[in-house]
C-alpha cells in the first residue's frame, strides 16, 4: 500500500510495521458546490456466504450528500450490500468477497485499515428501532462515553444537537432522563437516528427504517432524511417504491444479486433503460 497516497484521509497509529493500522480521520465538511460524485465506489464487487454467491460484479459510484435508494425484491442482496459498506458482515463465518468498496478512494478492505475507525465514519439505522435500555440522554451519549468522552458540556451539546437534527428535541427535551422505551415507535426510530449521528459520521446507512412505522411517523422520517442529506451521504434500503421515489436522488435496482440499473431516481421511475426495471417499478413483478 502506498501510504503517501492516503495521507490526507488516514494516519498510521502504530510504528511497528508488522502491526501498524490505519485510523481513518473524519474529512472536513465541504460546501455543496464541492461534493464528491464518487464518495463511495463499488468496484466489480461480488460477495459470498460460504459457497453461495449473493452479489455479482456490482459497480456503482455513490455521490456525497445525496440519498441513494437500493430497491428490489426480498433476497436480492440490498441489505447485504448495505451491511458490507461498514463491514458488518465480517462478523459472519465463511464470508468472502471479490472486488472492492472504496470510500474517498480508500479501500475498506485495506489490511492496515482500523475497522473501528471506519465504523465511526458510518452510522447505521436498522429496520426495527433498537434503543438501548437506558435513558433518552444516555442512548445519545453512549458512544461518546465508550470513547472516554465524559465532559458534561460536550455530552449536553451532543444530545441537543443530535435530537434537533433528528427533529425530536422539542418532543423530549423535558424528559431526557426517562427510559427510551417510553417513546412511541416513530420517536424511538428518530432517537436511533440521533444516536447514529452522535459521533458526526459522514455516511448514514438505513435498512428499511420506516417498515414498522405508521404513515405519520414515516412522513417524519422521510422529512428528516431530506434534511440530513445536507450533511450526510445516505444510503437507504426500501421495499416501498413510493418512498424511494420521494426521498432519493439516485436509485439502484438489484435483482438476484445483480445490479440491473442504477441512475437518477426520476429516470428509474419515469423512463428506465431496462425492461426488467420498468416491470418492477410498475408493480408487474416483485
Amino acid at each position: 500500500m502506498n501510504t503517501e497516497t492516503n495521507a490526507s484521509s488516514a494516519t498510521l497509529v502504530d510504528e511497528d510495521p508488522q502491526s501498524r493500522r490505519i485510523e481513518v480521520q473524519p474529512r472536513q465538511r465541504k460546501t455543496p458546490a464541492t461534493y464528491n460524485p464518487r464518495h463511495i465506489q463499488v468496484v466489480d464487487y461480488s460477495f459470498f456466504y460460504g459457497t453461495t454467491q449473493v452479489l455479482f460484479d456490482l459497480n456503482m459510484d455513490i455521490p456525497e450528500r445525496h440519498v441513494t435508494a437500493l430497491i428490489g425484491p426480498s433476497g436480492c442482496g440490498k441489505s447485504t450490500l448495505l451491511r458490507n459498506i461498514n463491514r458488518m458482515n465480517d462478523l459472519i463465518d465463511g464470508i468472502a468477497h471479490q472486488g472492492d468498496i472504496q470510500i474517498e478512494g480508500q479501500s475498506i478492505y485495506d489490511p492496515y485499515l482500523e475497522v473501528i475507525s471506519l465504523r465511526k465514519r458510518i452510522g447505521m439505522v436498522f429496520q426495527k428501532s433498537n434503543p438501548f435500555p437506558k435513558s433518552i440522554y444516555e442512548n445519545i451519549v453512549y458512544s461518546l462515553r465508550v470513547a472516554g468522552r465524559n465532559k458534561k458540556s460536550e455530552l449536553d451539546e451532543t444530545v441537543e444537537r443530535t435530537l434537533k437534527a433528528a427533529a425530536l428535541w422539542d418532543e423530549v427535551k423535558d424528559r431526557l432522563q426517562e427510559s427510551a422505551f417510553s417513546l412511541s415507535g416513530g420517536q424511538m426510530q428518530r432517537l436511533c437516528i440521533a444516536r447514529a449521528i452522535a459521533n458526526q459520521p459522514e455516511i448514514l446507512l438505513m435498512d428499511e427504517p420506516c417498515s414498522a412505522l405508521d404513515p405519520i411517523a414515516t412522513g417524519k422520517i422521510e422529512d428528516l432524511i431530506h434534511d440530513l442529506k445536507e450533511d450526510y451521504t445516505i444510503i437507504i434500503v426500501t421495499h416501498n417504491m413510493q418512498q424511494a421515489a420521494r426521498v432519493s436522488d439516485k436509485t439502484a435496482f438489484l435483482y438476484m444479486g445483480q445490479l440491473i440499473e442504477y441512475d437518477e431516481t426520476e429516470k428509474i421511475f419515469m423512463k428506465p433503460s431496462e425492461a426488467q426495471t420498468e416491470a418492477y417499478v410498475s408493480g408487474r413483478f416483485g
